[in-house]
């Protein structure tokens, strides 16, 4: 005796079989009382998705693949992890092919290797400017999704809206009440870096503050500990923005060897909120990006190109939220 198929799961619904379809691969664009109809019908017959015969049928498998950054940075791994999770809750499975840099050269031979294995769907992390003419030149026929990429290249794209955050970190300090706010930046060719520069800039300018010289770094703690030995020694400086937490933490480390106390002395704002933040001493002010939505509006964007067979040239910005700790405090009298 055959199990429950598609068809039997229409049937019951009052639905087609294409929405059913749609429903089981957690398409957006259903009406949620269809959805609940349709999902009260597989439950009703114990109806189990055949994987297997899809793929034959339609060419492609359940997985999608995503290439990303063989990195241990906050940012990336975290849209990683929350990428695999939110696929997974929609029934796809998650290939990761890492690559050491993202060029041409690597991006090119990744997405290579996903399509030999007929994905579904390619998402690309690609947070770096070296990312950006790999992806004009895929396949034009391969639904695919960028989360962080360059916002002035014609790609779907889902991102954290670095500005935004960078505006409010530094806004979060003039309104304590300090005069300016010094910034220290991660590295050249990040988009992350860039807009959280871009943010600082104009928080700055729409107050009609002084404009601080930058303090270029990487992503580490090392390189905010060396900017904060160079801070530390300015007493004009009562207040930094860092571009991560992780030079955040450095920069806490440096104002503590010289004496200088958070936030008496200065106040200090990260971006990232990882989940030792809360931990540090004191506990910092951070710019909390939601992960999980840019995964989630990721898969969504992707869903809706395999469904419909074409690509789309879509923008999702994800507004990240400020999170205040014991990090910021007005300036020190002097």
């Amino acid at each position: 005796m055959r199990g429950p198929a598609m068809t039997d799961v229409a049937r019951l619904a009052g639905v087609s079989h294409q929405t059913v379809s749609r429903v089981l691969n957690g398409h957006p664009n259903v009406r949620e009382q269809t959805r609940l109809r349709v999902q009260a019908a597989i439950a009703e017959l114990g109806y189990r998705p055949n994987r297997a015969a899809r793929a034959l049928v339609t060419g492609r498998s359940q997985v999608i693949g995503v290439v990303a950054q063989n990195t241990t940075l906050y940012g990336p791994a975290s849209l990683l992890a929350a990428l695999e999770q939110a696929a997974a809750e929609t029934g796809f499975a998650v290939s990761v092919g890492s690559v050491r840099d993202l060029d041409h050269e690597s991006i090119s031979a990744a997405v290579e290797r996903h399509l030999a294995h007929r994905v579904a769907g390619i998402v690309v992390i690609a947070p770096v400017e070296s990312a950006g003419e790999a992806l004009e030149r895929l396949p034009k026929d391969v639904p695919l999704v960028t989360i962080d990429g360059d916002p002035r290249r014609p790609v779907p794209l889902v991102t954290v809206d670095q500005v935004a955050g960078a505006r409010a970190a530094t806004q979060h300090l003039l309104d304590a009440g300090h005069r300016t706010v010094w910034h220290v930046s991660g590295p050249p060719g990040w988009f992350d870096s860039a807009g959280r520069i871009e943010g600082w800039r104009e928080a700055l300018q729409a107050a009609g503050a002084e404009l601080p010289p930058l303090m270029p770094a990487d992503w580490s703690a090392a390189a905010g500990y060396r900017c904060g030995q160079l801070l530390a020694r300015m007493p004009e400086v009562t207040a930094v923005f860092a571009a991560n937490d992780h030079l955040a933490l450095g920069v806490l480390r440096a104002l503590h060897e010289h004496g200088r106390r958070v936030p008496d002395d200065i106040s200090v704002v990260g971006f990232d909120d990882v989940p030792e933040a809360s931990y540090f001493i004191p506990p910092l002010t951070t710019v909390q990006p939601d992960f999980a939505a840019v995964a989630q509006a990721s898969l969504d964007m992707l869903l809706t190109q395999i469904e419909s067979g074409g690509v789309t040239a879509l923008r999702h910005s994800i507004a990240p939220t400020l999170i205040e700790r014991q990090s910021v405090a007005g300036p020190a009298r002097r």
